[in-house]
């Protein structure tokens, strides 16, 4: 890995810095690889999890990938210009400027739950800036991982873009690369490690981690509507999404409606859950006994479980809504990464937003209300790496907007013109003017430094 590193830093070196033809070519040959292979990428995915849909596939990667290259190779020759303004009024006719400058070799380190679209989603973004680029995939994606290190060698020269593939410990020395930027997806746990190791070589990071994401049914909300996204947001990878709803807050006259309007959601959606070929398989036993003994644990304390299908001996693990749960469950203490739905009933939506202010800041926010008053509450007075109103998940895939977490969510942002400055370096430049007044500042002081002085002051 360090060889491939040496590599990449001498053609990033010794290449003139890429312009912008070179980033769109680069950017045309991303899509190309997925644009070109995605029957062979959804097969292999699905090989990985045992069952995914190629629909499924096409829906949350193949499009939210291909969009995004859309989006950088229509704006990248807008982003690469120098921002030029004045200088401060005592300096002019001096001018300054932003001059974006790739930082050099970006490591980006890939999750299992949507191995494509999180490589291709900050691999582009690193492109766009002119960089070169290093890819750890998850072990946890074995068949996925070769295809990829395939296609990225087919499609780009190895001092361009290469990817890595190996176990924990390939992953714990690739993270401690001394790379110009480290971007990693995962979990907060396993972010603190990335961050740890990235500081012995000052490398500056991304953590795009999780927590807890919650829903949040307004007094009024339209409920049926509500159920309809919660559950579309639940449900697709069987809720192994960083940004899926967590848990649902709601008020506490409304459980039992909404109990009823998901078991019909579901049973519209992902009819027959252990032969259903559209509902994703839990992605390995580990995370199939994990999420079945958060459950079993869950009922044994106490709580209700209502389970909306069933699993006969697949990793098609059903989905459950859990009722009368306690704050020192697992599953309301962990993010869950499953298809398990807790549900916290709340009198005034004040309640609601104290219950999301006691706990650490999610990645992903969600509202369901069309009160005015409810949503700028909820709004101005909750944190969280991003919102959507009325829907699930859809923010992600605004290229318009930065994606990222605050807190214990993760730090740092991309996609898009976001994505583009995290990779640059935007050098500061102050351009002095030929016929200038600063020699009026110059030693020695005397009566007219002291009077120029009294002015620039205020006095």
């Amino acid at each position: 890995m360090q060889k491939i590193l040496d590599t990449m830093r001498a053609a990033q070196r010794n290449e003139p810095p890429a312009d912008g033809a070179t980033r769109r070519d680069r950017l045309d040959r991303l899509a190309s690889l997925v644009r070109d292979n995605r029957d062979a990428i959804a097969t292999a995915i699905s090989a990985d999890f045992g069952q995914r849909s190629s629909e499924e596939t096409a829906l949350l990667e193949v499009f939210p990938s291909l969009g995004g290259i859309k989006h950088a190779r229509k704006h990248v020759r807008r982003w690469m210009r120098v921002r030029r303004h004045w200088a401060e009024f005592w300096f002019l006719p001096a001018r300054v400027a932003l001059q974006p400058q790739a930082l050099g070799v970006i490591g980006i380190i890939v999750p299992w739950n949507y191995p494509l679209y999180l490589a291709i989603g900050p691999i582009t973004d690193a492109l766009a800036a002119g960089n070169r680029v290093m890819v750890k995939m998850s072990e946890l994606t074995p068949v996925f991982s070769a295809l990829f290190a395939d296609l990225v060698a087919r499609y780009f020269r190895a001092d361009e873009v290469a990817v890595v593939n190996g176990d924990a410990e390939v992953a714990a020395a690739f993270s401690a690369l001394p790379f110009d930027h480290l971007l990693f997806t995962g979990s907060t746990a396993v972010g603190r490690h990335v961050m740890r190791a990235a500081s012995a070589n000052l490398t500056p990071v991304t953590l795009e981690l999780g927590g807890k994401s919650p829903a949040i049914i307004g007094p009024g909300a339209r409920m049926d509507h509500a159920v309809e996204r919660i559950v579309f947001g639940k449900l697709v990878n069987a809720g192994q999404t960083c940004i899926a709803p967590d848990y649902v807050l709601l008020p506490r006259n409304q459980v039992d409606d909404f109990i009823t309007l998901v078991t019909r959601r579901v049973e519209t959606f992902y009819p027959s859950i252990a032969e259903n070929t559209q509902y994703t398989s839990i992605v390995n036993d580990r995370h199939f006994d994990r999420l079945s003994a958060w459950r079993d644990e869950a009922v044994a304390a106490g709580a209700k479980a209502h389970m909306l299908g069933s699993e006969q001996g697949t990793r098609r693990l059903a989905p459950t809504l859990l009722t009368n749960v306690t704050g020192d469950m697992t599953v309301m203490q962990e993010e869950i990464f499953g298809p398990l739905l807790p549900i916290v009933p709340y009198d005034r939506i004040e309640d609601a937003i104290d219950f999301v202010n006691d706990r650490p800041h999610p990645l992903s926010l969600y509202l369901f209300a069309d009160d005015s008053r409810v949503i700028e509450d909820v709004l101005t007075r909750t944190r969280a790496g991003g919102v959507t109103i009325n829907d699930t998940l859809f923010h992600i895939a605004q290229h318009n907007l930065p994606f990222g977490g605050v807190g214990p969510s993760g730090m740092g942002a991309y996609h898009g013109k976001a994505g583009f400055d995290t990779f640059s370096r935007l050098k500061p430049i102050l351009r002095q003017a030929r016929f200038n007044g600063v020699g009026l500042l110059n030693p020695p002081y005397g009566a007219r430094f002291r009077r120029m002085l009294s002015v620039m002051l205020g006095r």
